[in-house]
């Protein structure tokens, strides 16, 4: 979904950006455009308003990822390459907050040696 918001931070890894509904977000500095980007202050300004993408959201943490890469223009040396995988990244769940421990491991861990060994045979 792209959006429109405000430049409130910079830092040296990337913007912090407040959208319409005072949610926060960060456009991480490798998202900033493709591209090595050796300073953020070259890109972007504190105040500047800008349209962005949101590339990720974390369900648990409320932390929103942007990408001003992800809407540059084609035409560039770069548009050979299919950036549409990476920016089309969806990740609202993560298991950081599920405590299964060892157990799952242990459980497989059996089916594992077996199937290595079966390919070392091959």
């Amino acid at each position: 979904m792209v959006v429109e918001g405000r430049v409130t931070g910079i830092q040296p890894y990337g913007a912090f950006v407040t959208l319409k509904d005072n949610t926060q977000g960060l456009i991480h500095i490798s998202e900033c455009r493709h591209g090595f980007v050796e300073d953020i202050n070259n890109y972007l300004k504190v105040n500047q308003r800008i349209k962005v993408k949101i590339i990720d959201i974390d369900e648990y943490t409320q932390k929103i990822s942007l990408s001003l890469r992800c809407l540059e223009k084609k035409g560039s040396k770069l548009e050979k390459i299919d950036y549409k995988v990476r920016c089309e990244h969806k990740h609202f769940w993560t298991s950081r907050h599920v405590e299964t421990g060892f157990e799952p491991i242990a459980q497989r861990l059996d089916t594992w040696i077996a199937e290595g060994l079966a390919d070392i045979k091959k």
